[in-house]
């Protein structure tokens, strides 16, 4: 026999067998996970607040200096709406050291990039 056509008619036989039937999610046959939400990437935890002292908006990102106490700290965070006087809640985010903004040509010495922010009245 030529080799070709056993290779052949191997093949054919291993991919025209019938699909074998997965097992139930459980031993009900109902799946274990029905009813529970769909997983999505981790909810940044709000850690720390402060008091907005001035903002920049650029396109896409919004440059917020924020009053923690005695101290003062540079946020950049998802374009939104804030204005002197908010109270500001955001996530530890990122920090960066002598970090350059090229759409504000300037040079910031530290900042932080958080991953999410919320707005409140600071009054």
């Amino acid at each position: 026999m030529n080799l070709y056509f056993l290779l052949f008619a191997f093949s054919a036989s291993v991919f025209a067998a019938e699909p074998v039937p997965a097992k139930p999610a459980s031993a009900n046959g109902a799946n274990p996970h029905a009813g529970m939400p769909a997983m999505s990437a981790p909810v940044m935890a709000l850690t720390q607040q402060g008091t907005v002292l001035s903002t920049i908006n650029v396109p896409m990102y919004t440059y917020v200096e924020v009053a923690q106490g005695k101290k003062t700290v540079w946020l950049a965070a998802t374009s939104m709406a804030v204005k002197k006087g908010d109270t500001i809640h955001f996530d530890d985010g990122m920090a960066m050291n002598n970090f350059y903004s090229k759409s504000l040509k300037r040079n910031f010495p530290s900042i932080i990039f958080v991953n999410r922010a919320t707005v409140g009245s600071g009054k």
